[in-house]
């Protein structure tokens, strides 16, 4: 089979390494599957840095491209209900200026904004333009140490993920407070949501209260992520 016939899932596949992990993570996060998924997670990130190049700039959209009925609304739990005059975005753990930033802090930022291709892991997909701040600018603000090499968020409703560093800090990668030129809905994120054209879905995190810089991943690296789903979730 030529090698440009190959999906990126089956050359994952045929590496023996996400399939082996996908195994692992479904026995249970015991001792021993915890050892072996640490030693081979830097190998998938690696294989998947070198093929997905995550500091490449994706694809963005022309505004006609957008369908505003296209994005499905997927919840981990209830909705949560935050009051955005009251909410404080931390950003913390491996940095040397820790921060808790209110929307106001934040709206002084840049607006970023881009058109561009939402892909969910069930098959479907959409063309959204989401605006907000870039967390690359974010996470400078908190001037993380040369350490840092994860960042871990936590959600308004318990759902939690991680990514790679050079991921987060990719110039496409967005906190959004907007969706479509308009102020971001409760149901698709709000106050805060991630927003990137170079992640699966299911690493977009809503309702995003918490942005932890870490030297090492997490025990738990993502609420899908734990229970089998790959970990970098790449595009």
């Amino acid at each position: 089979m030529h090698p440009q016939s190959l999906s990126r899932r089956q050359l994952f596949q045929l590496s023996g390494f996400a399939g082996m992990g996908l195994l692992l993570d479904s026995c249970g996060l015991n001792e021993y599957s915890t050892a072996v998924g640490n030693a081979i997670d830097p190998l998938n990130q690696r294989v998947e840095e070198l093929l997905l190049k995550p500091q490449a700039l994706a694809r963005e959209y022309p505004i006609s491209s957008i369908d505003p009925n296209a994005l499905i609304i997927n919840s981990f739990t209830d909705v949560p209900q935050i009051d955005p005059t009251t909410f404080k975005l931390i950003i913390d753990g491996a940095v040397n200026q820790p921060l808790q930033l209110s929307m106001n802090d934040i709206y002084k930022l840049p607006l970023q904004t881009m058109v561009i291709q939402h892909v969910c892991v069930e098959g479907w997909a959409a063309i959204v333009q989401w605006g907000g701040a870039r967390l690359k600018d974010l996470i400078a603000l908190a001037q993380p140490k040369n350490t840092a090499r994860y960042v871990y968020f936590e959600s308004g409703d318990g759902y939690y993920n991680s990514w790679d560093l050079p991921s987060a800090i990719h110039p496409q990668t967005l906190l959004a407070y907007q969706k479509n030129g308009q102020p971001l809905p409760v149901d698709n994120g709000a106050p805060l949501r991630l927003a990137a054209p170079i992640k699966l879905g299911y690493k977009q995190s809503k309702w995003v209260t918490r942005v932890t810089l870490m030297n090492q991943l997490p025990i738990k690296r993502g609420y899908w992520e734990d229970q089998g789903y790959e970990w970098f979730g790449g595009l």
